[in-house]
């Protein structure tokens, strides 16, 4: 007993050090030691939980049922939504949707309907447009808008956009063209898009020791850089499946 005593009262004096360095009300130090195990349950379930990696994995766990239940539900409300009001905010959110959906030319009908005057240079509405033409496979749609947005935002996400431009090469037949972006940008780019597309390439060129050498290099940055980002995790899921195929 009088070790379970001790090990209660540093778990206290955890919480208790816990609530005073991270500037919480120090009412709950009162809490925390006035009440025993219950105490610290309290402190951490209503300070410590919602702000916590296990929080959110939990709603997106939670997020991830209600769409394998009701998979359009979402895809419904925000049609609803921009039948009430046809702002383009509604529009944008609409067609964010659809991409999940994977209905790409409704999402690029969307975005089009977007770019009118005041908004006809967004840049942010003409690189959804063009990640829209180029999942729809609409590469010349896609390469005149990548025009547009070098031309009135060229700044803009510009790692993302040479990503785009090799999508559209490799989608017109241009691979050499192709592998010369991604090879430029598998080193700079952030996040693991780049080099699984580029693996992807290499294995359909039937180049597969290379093509296992950047999937690997894509699993061993995932194992020491932790991501919670769930399409990152899907292109380490897509670097090993690739390399059992292989």
């Amino acid at each position: 007993m009088p070790l379970i005593a001790i090990l209660v009262l540093l778990i206290q004096v955890s919480f208790a050090f816990h609530a005073l360095k991270t500037g919480r009300p120090y009412w709950w130090v009162f809490v925390i030691m006035s009440f025993p195990v219950m105490g610290c349950l309290i402190y951490y379930f209503t300070e410590v939980f919602p702000n916590s990696r296990e929080h959110r994995n939990a709603h997106k766990t939670a997020r991830k049922i209600v769409r394998a239940l009701k998979p359009d539900a979402e895809l419904h409300r925000r049609a609803e939504e921009l039948e009430i009001c046809g702002s383009v905010d509604n529009k944008i959110a609409l067609a964010l949707e659809c991409m999940n959906h994977q209905m790409y030319d409704d999402a690029v009908k969307l975005y089009e309907s977007c770019l009118q005057g005041a908004f006809q240079t967004d840049g942010a509405l003409l690189f959804g447009l063009a990640r829209a033409a180029v999942e729809a496979a609409d590469w010349n749609k896609a390469t005149v808008t990548i025009a547009r947005i070098k031309a009135v935002a060229p700044t803009l996400r510009p790692q993302e956009v040479r990503l785009l431009e090799a999508r559209i090469l490799e989608g017109q037949g241009n691979t050499d063209a192709a592998l010369a972006i991604y090879r430029e940008l598998v080193p700079v780019f952030v996040g693991f898009e780049a080099h699984c597309r580029y693996g992807d390439l290499l294995s359909r060129l039937g180049q597969h020791e290379a093509a296992s050498h950047v999937f690997d290099e894509v699993i061993k940055r995932a194992k020491r850089f932790k991501s919670a980002i769930d399409e990152e995790q899907e292109w380490v899921s897509f670097a090993r499946r690739s390399i059992v195929n292989s």
